[in-house]
């Protein structure tokens, strides 16, 4: 009889240069482009790049409709793949290359049968598109300093962290042998005893494993690749400038650093990116969120806050993070569901694992009762319609910190929100 496997949580996420992050970016580039020259456009692009001997393609399609110009598209795309770091073929993708790299463009206006459902006042205004939306907040980021106060699953949190690290690094050249493409994945082990006495707390204790692929040079530290001195290297490396850097030592305390896998067939060498693998807009949506757990499906990026995929997705996550705030529960899910072109949603159902202060039943009504969740309000109350979407392409879309630039404004607590959920 073999070992019982522990009790652990795991989540990944991966570098602004994956393909399909690479995807995100120009989309979410493209929808901050068309807002800034109107505040009420409407945006659903998708992306799809891919590289091949000699050559690589990003292709565009999708539907916008706007007041006034349509922004070039073409220069978004490859300036954002540039500002990643795809500016040399041998690595991935030339996109300041005109002869190494086509950018081919199908993007069209919306459809009117959508566009009649989706404009008009808060109560007018109904949901672009039917879909069920979720948003999710727990305790266990509360008792590390460094990531105090974003109410987040720890395991998503500390390999969100380390491919921002990555993204760092690529944004700094400090250095210059990794290249933009990589991926993180983060197991906890979790306390088996309290899980067993406990009120439906999952209760981390420790990171187990730590993941990470990283694409790199083919003579990074001076060797050739597969030799075992460059494999050597590059796992020195990113132990010292990635993961001690980006993982609070509160995580890090026992850690047995056998169980820290870098690129684990061995080799990652250029050429990766787009040459390596396709990357398309959408497609890593458990990556986007909270590691795992429920997802309605909806993508994010690409699409205009009128599409509820992603508003209701921001608002849910809002209103589960004033609930674990006020202490109403230690995690929290919501789920909304939504018809085209209706405004009210058709249903909300919250669940709190067993560790909610009151009902669930109850909890339910006081967020329906505290939140609006008419998309033309959740826009309204988010202030949505505004070119703030771009820096949420990689990195994660939940667990971040709000800025002073109105980032992230799902992210932010409100202590009127939290006294109405308390006495409502």
């Amino acid at each position: 009889m073999t070992d019982a496997i522990p009790p652990i949580t795991t989540a990944e996420s991966v570098a602004s240069g994956h393909p399909d992050k690479l995807c995100d970016a120009i989309s979410d580039a493209i929808l901050d482009a068309c807002l800034s020259i109107d505040s009420n456009a409407r945006v659903a692009v998708e992306t799809l790049v891919k590289g091949v001997e000699g050559k690589a393609a990003i292709v565009l399609a999708g539907e916008v409709s706007l007041a006034g110009n349509a922004p070039d598209y073409e220069s978004i795309a490859r300036d954002t793949a540039t500002s990643i770091g795809y500016n040399d073929h041998t690595i991935g993708m030339d996109a300041t290359s005109t002869e190494l790299c086509e950018v081919l463009t199908y993007i069209t206006t919306q459809s009117q049968y959508i566009s009649q459902g989706v404009d008009g006042d808060i109560e007018s205004q109904g949901a672009g598109d039917q879909g069920i939306m979720f948003g999710f907040a727990c305790n266990e980021t509360e008792d590390t300093d460094e990531l105090s106060g974003r109410h987040f699953p720890i395991a998503a949190a500390l390999s969100q962290r380390l491919t921002r690290r990555l993204d760092m690094i690529q944004d700094t050249g400090e250095i210059p042998w990794m290249r933009p493409d990589g991926k993180s994945q983060v197991s906890v082990r979790l306390d088996s005893n309290r899980i067993e006495n406990g009120d439906g707390g999952r209760y981390p204790e420790t990171v187990d494993t730590i993941v990470i692929a990283v694409q790199h040079a083919k003579d990074a530290g001076g060797f050739s690749p597969n030799e075992e001195g460059q494999r050597q290297f590059i796992r020195d490396t990113v132990w010292e400038h990635v993961v001690k850097h980006a993982i609070p030592e509160r995580w890090l305390k026992g850690f047995d650093t056998s169980k820290l896998i870098v690129n684990g067939t061995g080799s990652f060498p250029d050429p990766g990116g787009p040459y390596s693998d396709a990357g398309l807009t959408g497609r890593k949506i458990i990556v986007d969120t909270y590691g795992g757990g429920m997802h309605g499906g909806g993508a994010f990026s690409g699409k205009d806050p009128s599409k509820v995929d992603r508003t209701a997705a921001y608002h849910a996550r809002w209103a589960a993070k004033h609930v674990v705030a006020a202490g109403l529960a230690d995690r929290c899910e919501v789920q909304v569901s939504y018809a085209i072109g209706i405004a009210r949603p058709v249903g909300l159902l919250v669940n709190t694992f067993g560790t909610g202060t009151i009902s669930d039943l109850e909890l339910s009504r006081r967020i329906q009762s505290t939140f609006d969740w008419r998309p033309a309000a959740m826009i309204r109350d988010l202030d949505l319609k505004r070119p703030i979407y771009r820096v949420t392409a990689s990195g994660g879309h939940f667990g971040r910190s709000p800025t002073e630039d109105g980032h992230f404004p799902w992210e932010r607590i409100h202590q009127d929100r939290i006294e109405a959920l308390l006495n409502a």
